[in-house]
């Protein structure tokens, strides 16, 4: 959903600020707003023409959620594994969405299948751990896994795990996000 409110507007102009000046093109004045000193843990995930472009963000707020959300901005652009860096052309054709992450909250199971049942899928985000291995998917992922064993299946994997992986270190953890979304830009 577009930003509608003032965070929202400003966590968006604050990500698209510092892509802008990541990689010397023109930008617009990033809006302010009270709450960007506080601290706050957001992911920034970029999309061209509805497909992934990047994604990288913070679980934890360790530091001023302004100064996370313009370095997670950059790195979803410029430091994303998965992708190469974004290039001028596409940063003109990339939307922006920023999802401002509660605070994760552990889960009790007795297995896998418990572990499942407690999950709703479009509202939990999900971090795996075993171990030193970690793994998160935002609660949009639903969106393309909205099965919850294939969710988990695939968090596995991104945690360079078997799909069908478990054992007794396994923990979990949930939680919300707020998210707003640019409004899409010209092709």
């Amino acid at each position: 959903m577009p930003a509608t409110d003032a965070l929202g507007l400003a966590l968006l102009a604050q990500a698209r600020h510092a892509i802008a000046t990541a990689l010397e093109q023109p930008a617009e004045t990033a809006a302010e707003n009270p709450q960007l000193s506080e601290r706050g843990a957001c992911f920034v995930t970029l999309t061209l023409d509805g497909a992934l472009r990047g994604c990288i963000g913070s679980l934890n707020a360790h530091r001023p959620l302004g100064e996370d959300v313009r370095e997670n901005a950059v790195a979803a652009a410029l430091r994303d594994p998965r992708f190469p860096p974004l290039d001028a052309a596409e940063f003109q054709r990339v939307e922006v969405e920023v999802s401002l992450l509660g605070e994760p909250e552990f889960i009790d199971f007795h297995d896998e299948a418990d572990a499942l049942s407690q999950l709703v899928p479009g509202r939990d985000g999900v971090i795996f751990f075993n171990g030193c291995q970690k793994a998160t998917f935002l609660p949009q992922v639903w969106e393309q896994l909205p099965d919850r064993r294939s969710f988990m299946a695939a968090l596995k994997q991104k945690a360079r795990l078997p799909a069908d992986f478990w054992g007794p270190n396994v923990m979990l953890a949930r939680y919300q996000v707020r998210k707003w979304k640019e409004a899409p830009h010209g092709s």
